[in-house]
């Protein structure tokens, strides 16, 4: 190999290993530039304030401390360190600092994705394939916990399906990366239960004597990574923890994110089916079983629960790599060499000043930006309102319930639907949006409700407009207010 050959592949390879880089910077300063969209769900108020308690407090929680409806409940936090990074960014920066730290998120994955994907793939593609994950992943792309997970369930389904593909096992290297992952978010029962079929992705096509080894060290790794699971503090109860939300039946379909997805108008979800049928089609794909239980298994998913969209954006493309990688060839010249100790040296410069970019223009922008949560999930004027009148037992809207915890006002009921169960927030949802009007006043008297605290359009002010013992003392574009109408109260109580 003559010497300009070998530099020049030198310099590919620092360029290939920079990309990554530059292309998670630049999803960095995307999001952080539209920061304020990342605050648009009241569940990262409670997210913070629990990450405050553990942290003030130097414990974890298991029982229900913030509703007066569940009061003792038992209840564990499977993001309690997401929480903490949250609540500890949140106290140093204000909401910058949970802004940021989901930028991060959205830029370690697509930095990761685009790694995990050059090892079969071209770049161009790999990183066309990284922000066309990231489009699809932009309605649920906020600053919550799942977005501090979502690196991590990148790389381990990655180092998965590497050893998949070269028909081995997984490194028991890789573990802690489970016990981080169960720590940061439930999601985690994903990357557990990926592990079968992932591990029929390595055997197909052996010998069966050979398949019989490869399946008991893929087991042995998968009962490994089940107790890695569960090396946090809550232990064996993680599993447990992350487990409860799958059992609400009926009320997956009533909570937006866990909703089935919707083609009554063209998405970009739809549009991604579509263009992986399309791909199939035209590259004349031929996958093995196993590889075709994968993608089915994550459409399935991304089909039941439009919150499971980024899991099939991000992993589809894993699963995908190597057969299209076997379709169009990489260059030779990037596998017959590696990079020389000057060329890392170069390349850990070149990441250093890219990191150090990217923080000075986070300071640049946040010295005149100032991050605000979204209004419409902050009803601040009709809280001031039921605090100055001493309102204790508010009968608020679900959204709502993540801003009272913040303002340290007991709830009736909030994002942590497992908690409450499925027939309470059924029942509460009927109520509210009309589906059953009589249930409203039933659910008022049997929680002696002495105040409502309800979204402006939604059916359940209207109804209480007309329910005798109520009355409306408080409207505006975000919350309406409905108190007890003492006089009326004082008729109707028997002498």
């Amino acid at each position: 190999m003559s010497l300009s050959f070998a530099n020049s592949i030198a310099v590919q390879g620092r360029a290939r290993t920079l990309v990554p880089l530059c292309v998670g910077a630049g999803a960095y300063l995307f999001f952080l530039f539209v920061g304020d969209t990342l605050l648009q769900d009241s569940d990262s108020f409670w997210q913070i304030k629990i990450g405050q308690w553990v942290i003030d407090h130097q414990a974890l929680p298991y029982t229900d401390f913030y509703s007066f409806t569940r009061p003792g409940a038992p209840w564990l936090s499977t993001s309690w360190l997401s929480q903490v990074a949250f609540a500890l960014s949140h106290t140093q920066w204000g909401w910058a600092g949970p802004v940021i730290l989901t930028a991060l998120g959205v830029a370690l994955s697509a930095a990761i994705l685009v790694r995990l994907l050059d090892a079969h793939l071209e770049m161009p593609r790999s990183v066309l394939f990284a922000m066309l994950a990231i489009v699809l992943s932009l309605h649920h792309i906020l600053a919550r916990p799942h977005m501090l997970a979502l690196p991590v369930m990148i790389a381990w389904v990655g180092m998965l399906m590497a050893a998949a593909d070269r028909r081995g096992t997984p490194s028991w290297y890789w573990l802690p990366l489970m016990s981080l992952w169960a720590s940061l978010h439930g999601g985690f029962v994903l990357g557990l239960a990926l592990i079968g079929p992932m591990s029929f992705v390595a055997l197909w096509g052996l010998e069966s004597g050979k398949q019989v080894r490869l399946l008991l060290r893929w087991f042995l790794f998968g009962v490994a990574a089940l107790a890695a699971s569960c090396l946090t503090p809550y232990g064996w109860r993680t599993l447990l923890g992350a487990t409860n939300i799958l059992n609400l039946g009926e009320l997956l379909t009533v909570i937006s994110e866990w909703s089935p997805a919707n083609f009554a108008s063209f998405t970009a979800f739809e549009g991604a089916l579509l263009g992986l049928i399309a791909i199939g089609l035209y590259r004349g794909l031929t996958l093995s079983p196993p590889r075709i239980l994968l993608i089915l298994l994550l459409t399935w998913m991304a089909l039941s629960h439009v919150r499971s969209i980024e899991a099939f954006a991000f992993l589809v493309p894993l699963v995908l790599a190597k057969p299209l990688g076997e379709k169009s060839p990489l260059r030779q010249a990037d596998t017959q060499t590696g990079e020389s100790w000057p060329a890392r040296y170069v390349t850990a410069i070149g990441a250093l000043m890219i990191m150090a970019a990217g923080w000075t223009s986070t300071s640049i922008y946040m010295s005149h930006h100032r991050f605000t949560f979204t209004m419409d999930q902050t009803p601040v004027a009709a809280t001031d309102l039921l605090e100055k009148r001493g309102a204790k037992r508010i009968f608020n809207s679900y959204k709502f319930g993540g801003y009272l915890i913040a303002r340290d006002i007991p709830v009736f009921v909030d994002g942590r639907a497992e908690l409450y169960g499925e027939k309470f927030v059924m029942d509460f949802f009927k109520a509210t949006e009309g589906q059953k009007p009589a249930l409203l006043p039933a659910l008022l008297d049997e929680h002696k409700i002495d105040a409502t605290l309800l979204v402006a359009d939604s059916p359940g002010p209207q109804i209480l407009d007309h329910l005798k013992g109520w009355k409306r003392i408080y409207t505006d574009k975000i919350a309406v207010v409905h108190v007890r109408d003492d006089a009326d109260s004082a008729a109707a109580a028997p002498k």
